[in-house]
């Protein structure tokens, strides 16, 4: 099980060499070329998700993306430090919870609308958030090489 695994600092700028890396491992792995664009697409969202977490909440630590080639799919997890809150006021309405004045409520769309964008281009996606960040695992079906007699 072949694995790449990129960090790098929450700069946007480095959102490209993301997807430039994604679609270069993805095309060896066996992803179907008319699927390219997609991948490149929803590990640019996802890793700009990640960006704006990190930069929104000042967290020094990098961003991870993992493309790992599995049998018989292709996958790429992205990683972001952001601890989500569980159940406090943000999830209440109390008062700094998320209310109209609330500069968090502008992230908090952008982060809705990021992984709608995502779930649109790809059909095997998982969003999780654990002790240690978020991670966004998408995978695609990859196409065995066939090889000639």
């Amino acid at each position: 099980m072949p694995t790449v695994e990129l960090r790098f600092s929450a700069q946007p700028e480095h959102v490209r060499t993301a997807r430039l890396v994604a679609a270069a491992v993805a095309r060896r792995a066996g992803v179907d070329e008319a699927v390219l664009d997609e991948v490149r697409l929803a590990v640019g969202e996802a890793c700009s998700r990640a960006v704006g977490l990190h930069r929104s909440h000042d967290i020094a630590a990098p961003v991870t993306v993992v493309l790992t080639e599995e049998d018989k799919a292709f996958s790429i997890e992205v990683g972001d430090g952001h601890v989500a809150p569980g159940s406090d006021a943000s999830a209440t309405g109390a008062p700094g919870g998320g209310g109209p004045d609330d500069p968090e409520t502008d992230a908090d769309s952008e982060d809705e609308m990021g992984l709608a964008v995502i779930s649109g281009l790809v059909d095997d996606v998982e969003v999780r958030t654990g002790a240690d960040g978020g991670v966004i695992r998408m995978s695609w079906p990859t196409t065995p090489a066939v090889v000639l007699p």
